[in-house]
């Protein structure tokens, strides 16, 4: 080995040769990885939260809802005829409130859970313009006005496994999607698998759900009548 070699070796940067990364930058490399990881995990678990949130509101409410119509309970009679709508319109929203409840929360399904949100949208948003048509105050129309807002923003804020393919968010397109969308199912959060646990969860707060419509409605039955006297829609 000549001098010349020698003192390149020795000292790569003088002679204009970038020498091999050091820990220093290796250690920046890595820091920066992990806060992006830390980062894109915090926004899944911010946008599950929501998720559930939102889906838990309205699915209680499709479940008081249904068991409210198929009853029927004196408010729900009244407020039909304040409205101007026969009474066994009762038993079609309850039914359909039933079938959306259970479409909704369970895993999968995902051409269905785009009729069964819509449904939803139109239940609440048409309640909203009927109140809204005979002149009711916004006490009335803001409840379902609520009720349809955390419909869509459980819409927009469902996992993978519960949108169609097309409407799949970038990074969790499959793989053939291309390049800018593909991400392995491996990779994807755990909110966002399907199995026998989904499915047990799924139903298991679904049965909760119904159990608190039903064990509250001896509570809350006489309250809402009360509100019907007082908004004139019953002659006690």
């Amino acid at each position: 080995m000549t001098t010349d070699e020698r003192a390149l070796r020795r000292h790569p940067a003088e002679h204009g040769v970038q020498g091999p990364p050091t820990k220093a930058l290796q250690d920046a490399a890595n820091q920066e990885s992990d806060a992006a990881t830390r980062s894109g995990w915090d926004r899944n678990r911010i946008r599950t939260i929501l998720y559930w949130a939102t889906t838990i509101v309205i699915v209680l409410e499709l479940a008081s809802g249904s068991v409210w119509n198929l009853l029927p309970i004196e408010w729900i009679v009244a407020q039909l005829r304040h409205l101007g709508y026969p009474r066994f319109l009762a038993y079609i929203l309850g039914a359909w409130q039933v079938a959306a409840a259970v479409v909704i929360i369970v895993p999968g399904f995902a051409l269905i859970k785009e009729w069964a949100y819509a449904g939803s949208f139109f239940l609440w948003s048409g309640a909203v313009v009927s109140h809204l048509i005979v002149g009711d105050s916004p006490d009335l129309w803001g409840v379902p006005l609520m009720f349809g807002v955390c419909a869509i923003a459980s819409w927009a804020l469902r996992p993978a496994d519960r949108r169609l393919p097309e409407t799949q968010l970038r990074h969790y397109r499959p793989a053939d999607a291309g390049p800018a969308g593909a991400r392995s199912r491996e990779s994807r959060p755990r909110a966002f698998e399907t199995g026998p646990r989904a499915w047990a969860v799924s139903l298991g707060l679904l049965v909760v759900l119904y159990a608190v419509s039903f064990l509250t409605l001896a509570a809350v039955e006489p309250v809402m009548y009360e509100r019907a006297v007082e908004l004139g829609w019953i002659n006690p």
